[in-house]
């Protein structure tokens, strides 16, 4: 008699002709906070060897604040500040791109052709629209478009023969990136700003310039713009858009699996379409999930899950895993997301006890890091001593450095909702 597993491998994947049938194979919660322990390296017993291998364990990891890849590694190997900042940028084996919703990540490098010619070019193509169409109505240029080109060819001739740059410093020496936009100025972002750095976001999203090294600190934002080409040793050809939707969405549920269509759709930042038909690409298998809702694995990642010991971790502002799923009941109260995500849906730090957030990490001005619990969360003696343990470690790690989080939650800030 087929096993569980056998007839829901033999079932058709979403987007495939014939009816789709209730699951015979439910995923726990419980299984998918076992899953998500090892896979994301963050049981101590399943940490992995070094930065690349930390990646390649989240597909990939965030990047839009500068801290954000070091403190994911931190939570994943034992490897120094040295070693992160070598794998990104002597190595370049992990390498900062703009890509699924419209987001920074640092990404293995042999993912870059899938993203290139999927996600990110998606966002490529989209900011190409907005910063035409904000040139003419700021009144930078009649022609949005023709001035785009000619900034761009601007900088790529220009640091062709300069060099890596910064953003500053391009737009000082480079007059065709001249030009203010003023928008939102009843909104913390708004004001009047450069229009420049829409430029390189533009390039940085087709892949044609990279963020290289750092102008200061690792926890700052200050990074030196290099073309691609150079950067990697040789240009990056994109995959078709199809293939390469394809093989982000293999990847994400070999590390986030099982995840609904929904979850994959807003990881991807794509169309429904588009997710559906990556999850029919990968012949994706449809499984039961707990609240009645249907995920997907990949067909050789079927059987299930045991269980793991108790375990403890602490994770960085937009970490992979606290953002990996849109979907967050299996791991996340829905009563302390308000305390956890800003009103964009940010993620600020986050505490984790055997495989649910309950809670926040601070530090204080001489860098000590503590665990802020959620409203209405009594941590256990247990939880208490292995949250203490593993606060003491990023203490250590951290040796001094104060972290400046961009996104930082209610909890982080001390305040009490409503």
């Amino acid at each position: 008699m087929p096993t569980s597993c056998q007839r829901a491998a033999a079932r058709p994947a979403v987007g495939h002709a014939g009816p789709v049938s209730t699951p015979d194979r439910l995923v726990t919660d419980r299984e998918r906070r076992a899953r998500l322990a090892r896979r994301h390296a963050l049981h101590p017993d399943h940490r992995v060897r070094d930065t690349l291998a930390a990646t390649r364990a989240m597909t990939v990891l965030h990047a839009t604040e500068a801290s954000s890849v070091h403190l994911a590694v931190q939570a994943r190997t034992d490897q120094p500040v040295t070693e992160v900042e070598r794998a990104l940028y002597e190595e370049r084996s992990v390498v900062k791109q703009l890509a699924m919703r419209r987001t920074l990540f640092a990404f293995p490098r042999d993912l870059l052709p899938a993203a290139l010619g999927s996600a990110a070019a998606r966002v490529a193509a989209e900011q190409r629209r907005l910063v035409a169409r904000d040139v003419e109505q700021y009144g930078i240029a009649p022609d949005g478009q023709a001035w785009l080109e000619q900034a761009c060819a601007a900088v790529l001739d220009h640091l062709g023969s300069t060099g890596p740059r910064t953003a500053r410093q391009l737009r000082e020496e480079l007059p065709a990136l001249a030009g203010t936009v003023t928008y939102a100025l009843d909104r913390k972002y708004g004001g009047t700003l450069h229009i420049a750095p829409r430029v390189l976001t533009t390039l940085g999203a087709e892949g044609l310039i990279v963020r290289g090294r750092g102008d200061g600190h690792w926890r700052t934002s200050r990074p030196t713009w290099t073309l691609g080409a150079e950067w990697l040793g040789a240009p990056v050809t994109p995959a078709s858009s199809r293939e390469g939707y394809a093989e982000l969405v293999r990847r994400w549920l070999r590390t986030f699996g099982p995840g609904t269509l929904e979850d994959v759709q807003w990881w991807l930042g794509s169309t429904k379409t588009a997710a559906r038909t990556a999850l029919a690409d990968v012949d994706a298998v449809e499984v039961g999930l707990e609240r009645g809702r249907t995920g997907w694995l990949l067909p050789d990642d079927l059987e299930e899950a045991p269980d793991v010991e108790p375990w403890a971790a602490l994770l960085p502002s937009l970490d992979p895993t606290t953002m990996g799923w849109k979907e967050r009941d299996f791991y996340l109260d829905p009563r302390r997301t308000a305390y956890l995500f800003d009103s964009n849906g940010n993620g600020g730090t986050t505490a984790w006890w055997d495989g649910q957030v309950v809670g926040a990490w601070v530090q204080d001005p001489e860098g000590v890091v503590r665990v802020v619990p959620a409203p209405g969360v009594d941590l256990g003696a247990d939880a208490r001593r292995a949250l203490d343990a593993t606060a003491g470690r990023l203490t250590t790690w951290l040796d001094g450095t104060v972290i400046s989080n961009i996104y930082k939650s209610a909890l982080m800030k001390g305040e009490r909702l409503p």
